[in-house]
């Protein structure tokens, strides 16, 4: 009995060994990126089917006001963006991909919102969580610079990352939970007609 007891012992303590440095692992391969491209439910679809994009979550970033409602970043004055958060695995998607698909999904030369959303708070902008996203956001919009589809200042700002605040639950996946009103608002804004105008087939990344 003594030494079935203790061969089970053995087992419980090699296999929390053995499970520890897995749970590390997939920790470590989950990083965050963040962009503002208007309305965060058009964000949300061309980062979802990217294979090594974990989830994207609809939310609010770069303002001062704590854990916003989404009725506050409306009115104005918290200094909040329409945000998009996506975890991705950086072993399987890069940084660099997830810019291609942001540009690709935007409107870079409009400075008051886009689309038909205008304000502050559908702004465009890339949130760097740290110096190596930065570099690469930075080159990427030097290029959009260069050898952007119009001529004019590109208008989307590059900022870092402070914090990030998830909008309400009926904001999560409405291109999924509500796909006809999802439809409906992306047409009526103008907003694939405008990315088609601007990139061609390679609209929306």
């Amino acid at each position: 009995m003594k030494t079935i007891t203790a061969r089970l012992g053995l087992l419980i303590v090699l296999a929390m060994a053995t499970s520890a440095p897995v749970l590390a692992d997939a920790e470590t391969t989950q990083a965050r990126a963040t962009f503002a491209g208007g309305c965060f439910w058009c964000m949300e679809p061309p980062y979802d089917r990217l294979e090594g994009v974990i989830e994207t979550i609809s939310g609010f970033s770069g303002g001062h006001v704590v854990n916003p409602s989404y009725e506050q970043v409306v009115r104005g004055g918290t200094g909040h963006l329409e945000v998009v958060q996506v975890i991705f695995d950086p072993a399987v998607i890069d940084y660099q991909r997830l810019l291609e698909v942001f540009w690709r999904n935007i409107d870079p030369y409009q400075a008051d919102g886009q689309f038909c959303d205008r304000g502050e708070i559908y702004r465009s902008a890339i949130f760097f969580h740290d110096e190596e996203q930065a570099r690469l956001a930075q080159e990427s919009l030097e290029l959009i610079s260069a050898t952007g589809p119009e001529q004019g200042p590109v208008d989307t700002r590059i900022l870092p990352f402070e914090a990030f605040y998830p909008a309400e639950d009926y904001h999560q996946g409405y291109y999924l939970n509500n796909p006809v009103r999802y439809r409906y608002y992306r047409w009526r804004c103008g907003r694939d007609q405008r990315l088609e105008q601007l990139w061609g087939d390679h609209a929306g990344g």
